[in-house]
């Protein structure tokens, strides 16, 4: 099964995301970007029928993904100029099960930002704001041709910040930290 469309969730349609997850304050100026999705049977175990752990970490790609796209820095974009993000580690806590049918929303924001990576933190809810997963997950931007870290255009990092560039110079209207 694939899914069709995702189209992002307005923030003021967005559930509430329990301060545990590390979600911004809604006053912030840190965007969330969220989506709705829905547990298929194919994504769950065969023999504990619950979402499994290797889809919902496919899911925090998914979201990362969707969040590029969305900022208009879509990964084939980036590919074509040689550049990709590369991810340097994901730390997935799990809170509780999803079962197939369960409406769930993926939310995601950048957390901190520096020169050639960021800290991408994701929350996986219900609708009703129940966590069922949160991760962190470091993703470094590589030049393709060289398989090395590369600085991350200011103009891509402010796509995905809402504005922060990482020179810290935009600091003070979003609160992204550029210490990574």
């Amino acid at each position: 099964m694939t899914r069709d469309r995702l189209d992002p969730i307005a923030p003021h349609e967005l559930p509430p995301l329990h301060a545990s997850l590390g979600a911004p304050a809604p006053e912030s100026a840190t965007p969330v970007f969220a989506v709705r999705i829905e547990v298929l049977p194919d994504e769950t175990s065969a023999l504990v029928p619950h979402a499994n752990n290797i889809v919902i970490l496919g899911w925090v790609d998914l979201a990362a993904s969707l969040h590029g796209a969305h900022a208009g820095a879509a990964r084939e974009e980036i590919a074509r100029d040689g550049r990709m993000w590369f991810v340097a580690r994901h730390e997935i806590d799990y809170l509780a099960e999803a079962f197939a049918g369960e409406p769930l929303v993926l939310a995601t924001w950048v957390e901190r930002a520096g020169r050639t990576s960021l800290l991408r933190a994701t929350a996986i809810v219900r609708t009703d704001g129940t966590p069922i997963a949160r991760a962190r997950s470091r993703w470094a931007f590589v030049d393709l041709g060289t398989r090395r870290p590369t600085a991350i255009p200011a103009e891509v990092l402010a796509r995905l910040t809402g504005g922060a560039s990482g020179d810290g110079q935009s600091a003070k209207k979003n609160p992204v930290r550029s210490e990574v």
